[in-house]
């Protein structure tokens, strides 16, 4: 199976669109195949233009017989349910401790919440699987995952350690960079692209937020009622 894992930002749009045209049109992108499943992970907190582009792509996958999935994650939900009461998942928070010294916390929320969500979602349900049994050996590192990362990205793309899938970056391959995702799309399919990430996610600039504070204030509220739920309780560590 080609299975692409769909976050909805640039790159990964532009690859669900060009697997659309080639369906469409014939080959065109010899690099990008016609996906078997294009699965798209909600965590629940993801800004509105996110969910408008899963939206364009799920239209534009239906119209040309492309299976997509919408799978619900909820990190977002989890954080607000669990945290200070249970273990929840490391996202990457800036810290600093009590001699100053800054320092950031680990992140597995893209792989706990997105990449393992898929890897367990096509094994049990696409492909049959039961819990706990084991992988075929026709199955052994005989399925591709492609991830959207663009060619200035290079260095991020590794090996899937999971035994069924190799990882496949196919806009690597092709040297596209994240403009000229947003160029394709806008041009070939007339959709103006902003990047997919949650709310909540650390990595976000001091203008995101205020973009968030002036245009969306219910968003912007959610943020707000997680920042404080990390002011006001401690993290679970125990095992």
């Amino acid at each position: 199976m080609k299975i692409l894992s769909c976050g909805a930002g640039m790159q990964s749009t532009a690859l669900a669109l060009m697997s659309c045209e080639n369906k469409r049109d014939g080959i065109k992108y010899k690099e990008v195949p016609v996906y078997d499943a294009i699965i798209f992970c909600d965590l629940g907190n993801e800004p509105k233009w996110v969910y408008q582009q899963v939206d364009f792509i799920e239209h534009q996958c239906k119209e040309v017989g492309i299976t997509f999935y919408n799978l619900d994650t909820h990190l977002y939900q989890d954080y607000m349910d669990n945290f200070g009461k249970t273990r929840v998942v490391s996202i990457p928070f800036w810290t600093v401790d009590e001699n100053g010294k800054k320092g950031k916390m680990m992140r597995n929320c893209t792989l706990d919440y997105k990449i393992n969500e898929i890897i367990k979602f096509v094994r049990m349900e696409l492909m049959g699987y039961k819990k706990g049994q084991r992988t075929k050996k026709e199955d052994l590192k005989a399925h591709e995952m492609h991830l959207g990362f663009s060619f200035e990205e290079k260095k991020r793309c590794k090996d899937n350690p999971h035994k069924m899938f190799i990882n496949k970056f196919p806009l690597v391959e092709m040297g596209l960079t994240r403009a000229d995702n947003y160029k394709y799309i806008l041009e070939a399919w007339g959709l103006e692209t902003k990047a997919s990430a949650c709310n909540i996610c650390p990595f976000h600039t001091n203008y995101f937020f205020k973009y968030l504070k002036d245009n969306n204030k219910e968003e912007y509220r959610d943020v707000i009622r997680f920042d404080e739920l990390l002011e006001e309780k401690q993290p679970n560590t125990k095992i």
